[in-house]
């Protein structure tokens, strides 16, 4: 499909400068034998729209026979969202899902009152080695759907809507935004994309929603006049348009969407509004009733405190 075309802010412009509230650098941690980045939450801010956990997996390199192993463990409260631009991982959880997420691609799984998920190298993948680089991020459930039955969804690459055009790809991973919308559905207002930007390229970002951020994977871009690097997550002000100058080949994550409808407690892969229910979440799990995840029945991650 075609690039929608827009007025685009002007390069250089101070009200582009200004709409910035934010700028957040990840913080390192290790997650299946590789490091990742978090971008939030982080000190700073706790959420953009729904979304509360923001990761960056990778790139890494893994040598053959060896992969990422990240153990069957719990989710409550929200929905993670896998996406990768090299690479591949085998997805498993409680309710029988059982595939690999590649390039382009994107899983959805909502937690709701509890799942359990194990996210692996597959097997040949593993016997000759490969690279892995994407993001993963949680999205906290609205209050009304926090205790809703698990689900879990995957969409090709084919389904989700892409704009080529003027320089820039954009694949539109979730939500609605420049006139495409996907098909992977979450229950609160919010949009989630990739942005792939050569050199010079201009993509606007209009004031559509309230709470609306962009993390550059890789690359550099420049804002009214200000560059900013791979690695950092861009906090936009509500109202304000936006201009995105890419300085060399870029790659973009888009994300935001309406405030959501109050703070969250967070503990481990715990997300709730209400702090005795991570505490429940947390006994359950203690003592084993949370579902296994069939053909990976062996093993699991111990609640922190425990181990």
């Amino acid at each position: 499909m075609s690039w929608l075309t827009d007025n685009d802010p002007i390069p250089g412009d101070r009200q582009s400068c200004d709409a910035i509230e934010q700028v957040i650098v990840p913080r390192a941690r290790d997650l299946g034998g590789f490091e990742v980045r978090r971008a939030l939450p982080s000190a700073q801010r706790q959420m953009v729209g729904p979304f509360i956990f923001f990761d960056q997996m990778g790139p890494a390199q893994f040598l053959a026979g060896k992969g990422m192993d990240v153990r069957p463990h719990p989710h409550i409260g929200l929905a993670t969202v896998t996406y990768l631009f090299d690479g591949e991982i085998t997805h498993r959880d409680s309710l029988g899902s059982a595939l690999a997420i590649r390039p382009g691609e994107v899983n959805l799984m909502t937690a709701g009152r509890g799942i359990v998920h194990s996210e692996r190298t597959g097997q040949e993948v593993r016997a000759s080695g490969q690279n892995l680089f994407g993001i993963q991020s949680w999205m906290a459930l609205p209050k009304s759907h926090e205790e809703s039955a698990p689900e879990f969804a995957h969409h090709d690459v084919d389904a989700l809507p892409r704009l080529d055009g003027e320089g820039k790809r954009v694949r539109v991973i979730m939500g609605s935004l420049y006139g495409e919308t996907s098909p992977a559905k979450f229950p609160h207002e919010s949009f989630y994309a990739e942005a792939v930007l050569a050199p010079s390229a201009l993509l606007p970002l209009d004031p559509d929603y309230d709470e609306r951020a962009v993390y550059i994977a890789s690359g550099r871009i420049d804002v009214a006049g200000q560059s900013f690097d791979a690695g950092q997550l861009l906090v936009f002000r509500p109202g304000d348009r936006i201009s995105i100058l890419a300085e060399s080949n870029a790659r973009l994550m888009l994300l935001g969407g309406e405030p959501m409808d109050g703070p969250r407690h967070i503990w481990w892969n715990f997300v709730s509004s209400s702090q005795d229910r991570i505490d429940a979440a947390k006994n359950d799990w203690r003592q084993g009733r949370f579902d296994v995840v069939p053909g990976d029945e062996q093993e699991f991650i111990p609640l922190p405190e425990d181990r």
